[in-house]
């Protein structure tokens, strides 16, 4: 390992987003186990919506988030300036990324919620399904919070830019502590069901928005005077590349999620519990990741390779032992977890059927999120994007063929192929002698020993 200061300002930027990375998830992972109280119809409508949400709504906001940290960590390392007046940072970056957001969302929302219909069709539950109605309603709910979801997401990744990501943690916590008090209260108390769990995660969604929005604007300037001030050229060429990434992992996640919708409703709602179980944990190693994102790229901005060396070493070794030890937690209280979502034996022993698939792939998924991390710290978009679409298709042809076969069980096969394959990619990088680490392959420098 390497402690000292690289240790030191990666931890302490890790450990506020460990805590951001997970109250999302587990807000997630509460608002399924209301649902899940309801039923198993009710869980596996909520489920679907859920993951048209989540695909539609992340298409941009990955890209945005991940671009707009670098380039606010480069921003600033580069090309920081104070307005005359107020003395709050000058950066384009920002002002780009906010007005960036602002239009996804609303293209977001207009797209979730007059296409409801149509993606439920896409995901294989006809109008004729019993899925169907309460799906659609609660899907055209959530799109009102796409906006608030996009600025959100956006203003995380400028903090992350700044390396502060214990503000974010502060606002995300109380905006979910009001979903936390909603969500009984609406689903339970004013018997709206999935509806009322809809009206809770768009209140608190709005509600992380302005805190945060407002935490921002002590710190840098919104909005420039002029528009030509505002630089869209950056994010556009590397968010187009980032694009076909997201598209390509997204796609991948939307066969696995109809290949587990066309088993019936039990299988869905077991794969709904086994999901989100995933992602909640899963992406508490993305924390880390972002953390030696942010780390880099001021280190890289300025030539510092061999501060970069030792962040990208540094989180990797972490990133495993962390894998390793979340696999061990998982695979000794997955049934237990499991129990707080349903009661229903059926949904149960399906459940357990996937779980070793959960458990054993939380080591490749921790690396193969900080690979993407430390790819993303050096601006290496081009290749990260071209190594997913390749992946992905990989991945895809598995999910269309093990499922028929082996049923739940071949979408968590392919599923895990996704995440292997995703940290094979990201080894490769780091080995090659040319792109942006070939100073890892740099013979160093000695010096004449004196005569």
């Amino acid at each position: 390992l390497y402690p000292g200061t690289v240790g030191i300002d990666l931890i302490l930027l890790a450990l506020p987003a460990v805590l951001g990375q997970a109250i999302d998830p587990m807000a997630q992972l509460m608002e399924t186990a209301y649902i899940g109280k309801l039923g198993a119809l009710e869980l596996a409508s909520a489920g679907i919506g859920v993951a048209i949400f989540n695909i539609l709504s992340k298409i941009f906001n990955i890209p945005l988030l991940s671009i707009a940290t670098s380039f606010v960590a480069e921003d600033i390392s580069k090309n920081a300036s104070k307005h005359s007046t107020s003395g709050k940072l000058e950066l384009p970056s920002v002002s780009s990324a906010l007005v960036l957001a602002a239009a996804i969302g609303t293209i977001e929302a207009l797209a979730l919620f007059l296409g409801s219909g149509l993606f439920l069709k896409l995901m294989g539950v006809s109008p004729v399904s019993p899925m169907y109605k309460s799906a659609r309603l609660f899907l055209s709910l959530r799109a009102l919070g796409a906006p608030a979801n996009v600025i959100m997401l956006a203003v995380q990744g400028i903090f992350r830019g700044f390396k502060d990501t214990k503000t974010p943690v502060l606002f995300i916590g109380l905006g979910n502590l009001s979903a936390v008090a909603l969500l009984p209260l609406l689903i339970y108390g004013f018997k709206l069901g999935i509806t009322g769990a809809a009206i809770s995660t768009v209140a608190s969604q709005y509600i992380i928005a302005i805190l945060l929005m407002w935490s921002l604007s002590k710190r840098a300037v919104l909005l420039p005077p002029r528009v030509d001030q505002l630089e869209f050229g950056g994010y556009l060429k590397s968010g187009g590349m980032l694009l076909g990434r997201t598209l390509s992992i997204l796609l991948t996640m939307t066969i696995g999620t109809s290949m587990a919708a066309r088993q019936g409703p039990t299988a869905m709602a077991a794969h709904q519990i086994c999901l989100q179980v995933w992602l909640a944990v899963s992406l508490l190693a993305d924390a880390l990741a972002v953390s030696a994102q942010a780390l880099i790229a001021s280190s890289y901005a300025i030539l510092d390779y061999k501060r970069v060396q030792k962040v990208a070493m540094f989180s990797l070794q972490i990133g495993l032992a962390s894998g390793l030890a979340l696999a061990v937690g998982l695979y000794i209280s997955f049934g237990s977890i499991a129990k707080l979502f349903t009661n229903d034996p059926q949904v149960l022993a399906v459940v357990s059927s996937c779980a070793l698939f959960v458990c054993a792939s939380q080591p490749v998924n921790a690396l193969a999120f900080i690979f993407d991390g430390l790819h993303y710290g050096v601006s290496d978009f081009d290749y990260v994007a071209q190594a997913t679409i390749v992946v992905g298709v990989i991945s895809s042809l598995v999910l269309l063929y093990a499922p028929r076969v082996f049923g739940l069980a071949g979408v968590w096969a392919g599923l895990t192929t996704l995440m292997g394959l995703r940290m094979a990619a990201g080894i490769l990088r780091l080995l090659w002698k040319s792109g942006p680490w070939s100073f890892l392959h740099e013979e160093p420098e000695t010096k004449p020993l004196a005569s």
